[in-house]
């Protein structure tokens, strides 16, 4: 197709070609400027995750595979190769540094599952019953959002004092007040530290879950509770019916998100208990950590990290893929 134009000064007469490529290539171009614009917005986030959590971990991985002890910390890279070494000492569970691993880690399992599932179900509770109006609501809400809030090692110190066996308010509490025990406990110490240690675990996370279910909530129509009371459902009728199944989705990612938080947790035990924490309390974040900076060893304590990092992959692919096929079945 050709026009023809008249130019104004010269009055001579031009033929144009309007070709549909000569339109389509400026919006092909801005077509790829939007579409590339998303990714260059992510590419300085991109580079500083890379910098801060892949090349640690590589070296890390690295590490595992190398006799690195105190010997080689001012070069660790002339330290020699150990192979599978590390990782045949810590999978040996008849040898006593295999044996304390597999310990540690049946600790943090019952640890994290109790945790995990009281902090989510006092949390869903309470958002449940902060659905109601009534006064005062907006005030409770911002209480009960406390502990999530405040630093996690002011909280804790604030807890160590609590616990103290001689003038702590919780033998103050148990012993004194409400006579529930004979004589004030050892907290800190013995098997009474894995109930510590749970308890602080709880107060601090299940804000966390409260603050997510109560948004969750935010989404389920008014009218399906009017229609389920108006057949006469009644109060746990409309929760098994109606809100659990609505907060499905959230309830998937919260677990999720509470399960890698709590069993990666280091600073509530290492506050808590310091550099070395009770047996019956000792997870495996801080036996790790005692591996590597109190024995010296950091080529057994990068083995056992990567050893933490690949069940917690397994766990969360097979978390995911069992997720994904009950949402499927559900909405079919």
């Amino acid at each position: 197709m050709t026009t023809t134009t008249a130019s104004a000064e010269s009055g001579e007469r031009t033929v144009r070609k309007n070709s549909p490529g000569a339109a389509r290539g400026p919006r092909r171009t801005g077509r790829i400027k939007r579409i590339g614009l998303p990714y260059l917005l992510l590419l300085p986030a991109l580079l500083l995750e890379l910098l801060v959590h892949l090349v640690p971990m590589v070296i890390g991985i690295v590490m595992s595979f190398k006799e690195l002890t105190q010997f080689y910390i001012r070069d660790w890279g002339t330290a020699p190769w150990s192979g599978l070494d590390n990782y045949q000492v810590s999978v040996d569970f008849d040898a006593p540094v295999g044996e304390a691993l597999l310990h540690s880690f049946l600790v943090t399992i019952a640890f994290t599952l109790l945790s995990v599932g009281l902090c989510w179900l006092i949390g869903t509770a309470a958002a449940i019953y902060m659905q109601d109006t009534f006064r005062g609501r907006g005030l409770l809400r911002a209480l009960f959002l406390v502990p999530y809030a405040l630093p996690v090692y002011a909280a804790v110190i604030t807890w160590v004092f609590m616990f103290q066996h001689d003038n702590g308010l919780v033998n103050h509490v148990l012993h004194d007040q409400l006579h529930l025990t004979d004589k004030p406990s050892f907290w800190l110490i013995g098997d009474n530290s894995f109930v510590a240690l749970l308890t602080v675990s709880v107060w601090k996370g299940w804000p966390f879950a409260f603050l997510i279910v109560m948004a969750g909530l935010q989404n389920i129509p008014g009218e399906l509770y009017e229609a389920a009371a108006l057949d006469g459902a009644g109060l746990w009728q409309q929760i098994r019916r109606i809100t659990l199944p609505s907060l499905r989705p959230v309830n998937q990612v919260l677990v999720l998100v509470l399960f890698l938080w709590t069993f990666n947790d280091f600073n509530t035990p290492y506050v808590l208990f310091g550099r070395t924490a009770p047996e019956a309390a000792d997870l495996i974040s801080v036996h790790i950590y005692q591996a590597s900076f109190v024995t010296w060893n950091f080529g057994t304590g990068s083995a056992m990290s990567v050893l933490l990092l690949l069940f917690l992959l397994v766990v969360t692919g097979v978390y995911l893929l069992l997720t994904s096929r009950g949402r499927k079945t559900a909405d079919v």
